[in-house]
C-alpha cells in the first residue's frame, strides 16, 4: 500500500484531512503514525513509544529483566515483559444508531467514532493485544470475539467499513446490559457512542455492569459541535434521525438553557463515572484524534 506524500504526518489527526482517505486501513495506520510522530514532539515523549514489549521497571522488579538497550536510548530503565504481561483484551463496541449520522460539518458522528475504533484497532493489535468488536444500537448488531493475529485487523476494518446507521430507539443503556453479559472475560471496554437522550443514571447503570465484571472501561463520547453548543442561528426544522419526529423552532432563543443543561448532564454523568474509576471522554467530530488516543494510551498504561 503506498502512503501518500507528505511534509507532515500529523496532519492525519485533523478529521477533515482523514474524511478523505477512502481506505479504512490507510486511513488507521495514518492517524497512529500521525499521533507517534506528535507523541515524540510532547512532554509524553518515551513513555509509551516502547510499550509493546517493555514497561518501565518499578521497585521490586528483577534488575536483571532490565533492557540495557533501551535505557541508552531512552535514559530510562525499562524491563522486558514476558508474553503473557503484554496480552490484553479490549472490545471496541460502536454506537450505530440512527442519530450517529449527523453531522454539522466534514464529518459525522458514526465516521468520527469509526475512523478512531480503526486507530485503536491497529494500534492494539501492532501491541500484540487482543482486540473484539460489537456494533450496536437498541440490539447487538454484530459481534467479533477479541483476537490478537495481525491479520484480524481486515475483518474488524470490513465490519467498521460496512457499519451504517441503524433506525432504532434510543434505549442504549439497555444494550449496554447485555453487552455485558456477554463480554464477562476482564479487559478494557472502549465504548464509542453519545449520550444525549436517556437520563445519566440509566446510562450509569449499564456501564456499571461492565466494572461488575471487572473491566477496565473508557468512554468516548462522540458529538458534533452542533450537539454540545447548539449555535444555529436561522430558524430551523429539526428532524430526529431515530423516529422521524420533526419540530420547527427558532433556536437562538433556547441556545443559552440548551448549553446550561447540556453542561449538567455531562457533568453528572462524568462525576458519577469517575465515581466508578470510568474515564469518561466527551470528545467533538471537530477535534483532533490525538486527544482520544493519548487517553486511550494512559488508560492502557494503567493496566500493565
Amino acid at each position: 500500500m503506498t502512503k501518500p506524500s507528505t511534509g507532515n504526518s500529523t496532519q492525519y489527526l485533523l478529521p477533515e484531512v482523514v474524511s478523505r482517505l477512502k481506505n479504512l486501513e490507510l486511513v488507521a495506520r495514518m492517524i497512529v503514525e500521525g499521533f507517534l510522530v506528535g507523541l515524540h514532539k510532547s512532554p509524553f515523549h518515551g513513555f509509551s513509544v516502547e510499550f509493546s514489549e517493555h514497561r518501565q521497571y518499578m521497585p521490586g522488579d528483577d534488575i536483571r529483566d532490565i533492557d540495557w538497550k533501551v535505557y541508552g536510548r531512552t535514559d530510562r530503565f525499562y524491563i522486558k515483559q514476558y508474553e503473557e504481561e503484554t496480552n490484553l483484551k479490549a472490545y471496541l463496541l460502536l454506537d450505530v444508531s440512527g442519530s450517529m449520522g449527523y453531522s454539522s460539518h466534514s464529518i459525522s458522528k458514526l465516521d468520527y467514532a469509526r475512523y478512531l475504533a480503526a486507530a485503536l484497532a491497529y494500534l492494539l493489535l501492532k501491541q500484540r493485544d487482543a482486540v473484539g468488536l460489537t456494533l450496536f444500537s437498541d440490539r447487538i448488531h454484530k459481534m467479533l470475539p477479541a483476537k490478537s493475529t495481525s491479520n484480524y485487523l481486515k475483518f474488524l476494518l470490513k465490519a467498521l467499513h460496512e457499519a451504517e446507521p441503524q433506525p432504532s430507539t434510543t434505549a442504549v443503556a439497555d444494550t449496554l446490559h447485555r453487552m455485558a453479559e456477554k463480554l464477562k472475560r476482564r479487559g478494557m471496554v472502549i465504548l464509542l457512542s453519545e449520550f444525549l437522550y436517556e437520563p445519566a443514571e440509566q446510562i450509569v447503570q449499564g456501564l456499571r455492569h461492565f466494572r461488575y465484571y471487572g473491566h477496565e472501561v473508557l468512554v468516548f463520547n462522540i458529538l458534533d459541535p452542533k450537539d454540545r453548543y447548539f449555535d444555529f442561528s436561522d430558524e430551523a426544522t429539526f428532524v430526529d434521525l431515530e423516529t422521524g419526529e420533526k419540530l420547527k423552532t427558532q433556536p437562538y432563543f433556547i441556545q443559552w438553557d440548551y448549553v446550561q443543561l447540556i453542561e449538567q448532564f455531562y457533568g453528572r454523568l462524568k462525576n458519577q463515572c469517575y465515581g466508578m474509576q470510568i474515564d469518561f471522554e466527551n470528545v467533538l467530530t471537530s477535534e483532533s484524534f490525538e486527544k482520544p488516543l493519548l487517553r486511550f494510551l494512559l488508560k492502557r498504561q494503567k493496566m500493565l
